[in-house]
């Protein structure tokens, strides 16, 4: 399979992933609004979802993932399946240990990442309560980034990309029917979300079993104190957790930013951890449709090369991953930037979601924006390090990206307030890919292609034709006096964002952009 055919399964199934999400954060908008029982719900969900990219999708799989692929390609698929038992065996004791100490420690936990909710005397009670819901799906999702990374490295990838899809499904009908049966019952309708989390974390662990039984590869975990000493002994294990290491505080500088933002944006006005959050839905569009899809098909193929010793091939296949980002990542952010109104009132303002939500979101998403094709290029240069095994040159860059945004966050917070918070972030992930960029240069890992300025140019040119239609449609309608007529305004932005990017595709190829070239890799 090539590797655009690859990341564009990967990419179809996150589009899927994506507009699901919106659906389920459209009915959360609609239902809840943005207030201080929304903010305890973010805190709390999003307390389980820092472990889990710390650990789970994070260090580990960062670590993970190149192991594996070398195991295979350099020992066989037996010494491979011996290897995922080990490492399964140590996972699933770690994130059961940690599912209980989470719950135990939630109030702590909350304490630190918002204290500001105690502003309500519902918010810092309720984010506790919830918090001790959802934590155990922690447990459920460091077993999906074990099964998904050795799908991925079978090049099996259409299983772990559409598993977020049954999350979303669980939360769609939490909110629709879940919600208003708490409410008529006297009880807080929030809580029905924490079920919805944890029922979606049990689907998709349990939708990735049949996929690795079909490849012969479901890990056996062992029970006996002595088969768990034997794993945590195993030369495959302790050559994975060496590397997760420098990988963890890499993962855990980036998630000590966002843990460092929320608890700021909690003593700002209630409701800012909720716009913010409605934001950051838009902007993980592009990320998980480009950069994601690229980093997860690039990793396994990054990591086989560097094994077999083909530096020509590793170095192809990072332009590659480079010029896709270019072309296809640099539109959406001139989209998050001129068009946020309109997307954030087509998506959210129904309900309970109000004309000022509506600014306040878009406020922080042009934030987002300024840093969209920064935070996709570090999803394809990234694993360019770490298919070396090198975890420690981004720790460094992140560590000083890290001081980078609390500084902006210093100066920028007393006039921007939560938009801000956003803003630093977009500026931190340019500084970061600049870097990423710049080491694997000056290691002489990566070796750009000819034809580079050339593209920019091309590329320049569309997305201005491309931002300037967009900005002329923003100005034209007023996307939230459209409110009443809700399948008009759906309809309108469709038609206005499809023309957009026909029309910037059609510039791009009468300037003499081989798009097939891309295609084809």
């Amino acid at each position: 399979m090539s590797l655009f055919k690859s990341a564009s399964t990967v990419s179809l199934l996150t589009l899927l992933s994506r507009i699901t999400g919106f659906v389920r954060e459209t009915l959360i908008a609609s239902a809840f609004g943005a207030n201080a029982v929304t903010d305890a719900f973010r805190v709390a969900f999003l307390i389980p979802n820092l472990f889990r990219r710390l650990f789970a999708e994070g260090a580990f799989s960062q670590a993970f993932v190149p192991v594996l692929a070398a195991t295979r390609a350099e020992q066989g698929d037996a010494a491979t399946q011996a290897l995922i038992d080990k490492v399964a065996t140590l996972l699933a004791w770690a994130v059961l240990l940690t599912s209980v100490l989470g719950v135990l420690a939630a109030p702590g936990l909350v304490w630190l990442m918002a204290s500001g909710l105690q502003q309500s005397p519902q918010g810092l009670d309720t984010a506790v309560l919830l918090t001790r819901y959802m934590f155990p799906y922690i447990a459920f999702m460091s077993m999906v980034a074990l099964s998904a990374g050795i799908l991925n490295t079978w090049k099996r990838f259409a299983v772990p990309a559409a598993t977020p899809v049954l999350l979303n499904v669980c939360m769609i009908l939490a909110a629709w029917l879940g919600a208003p049966w708490l409410a008529s019952r006297g009880l807080e309708p929030i809580y029905a979300l924490a079920g919805g989390v944890m029922l979606g974390g049990v689907l998709q662990l349990a939708v990735q079993i049949p996929a690795l039984k079909s490849l012969g590869l479901l890990p056996r975990i062992a029970m006996s104190p002595a088969g768990i000493r034997a794993a945590w002994q195993d030369g495959g294990t302790r050559r994975i957790l060496a590397m997760m290491g420098p990988a963890l505080l890499g993962v855990g500088v980036a998630q000590l930013s966002l843990l460092i933002n929320t608890q700021i944006a909690s003593h700002l006005t209630p409701g800012s951890v909720s716009w913010i959050n409605f934001a950051d839905r838009l902007m993980e569009f592009p990320i998980a449709m480009l950069g994601v899809a690229l980093g997860v098909v690039l990793m396994p193929q990054l990591s086989a090369a560097k094994a077999s010793g083909d530096s020509e091939r590793y170095s192809a296949m990072l332009d590659w991953g480079l010029r896709l980002v270019l072309v296809l990542a640099w539109p959406c952010a001139v989209a998050l930037l001129v068009f946020a109104k309109p997307m954030v009132a087509v998506l959210y303002h129904y309900g309970a979601f109000t004309a000022l939500d509506v600014t306040q979101t878009t406020a922080a998403l042009t934030g987002y924006g300024v840093g969209v094709l920064g935070l996709v290029a570090i999803k394809v240069l990234a694993p360019g390090f770490y298919a070396n095994e090198d975890t420690r040159t981004p720790v460094r860059i992140a560590v000083a990206v890290l001081v980078f945004t609390q500084v902006l966050n210093f100066f920028l917070v007393p006039h921007l307030a939560h938009a801000a918070l956003t803003l630093s972030i977009g500026l931190g992930a340019l500084v970061n890919a600049l870097s990423l960029l710049v080491g694997l240069r000056l290691q002489g890992k990566y070796k750009p292609l000819p034809g580079w300025p050339v593209l920019l140019a091309q590329v320049l040119a569309a997305s201005a034709v491309f931002g300037g239609l967009l900005w002329c449609a923003g100005g034209y309608w007023d996307w939230t006096g459209l409110q009443a007529q809700a399948w008009a305004r759906v309809g309108l932005m469709t038609a206005v964002t499809s023309g957009g990017v026909v029309v910037y595709f059609a510039i791009l190829k009468g300037l003499g952009v081989d798009l097939r070239a891309l295609w084809r890799r």
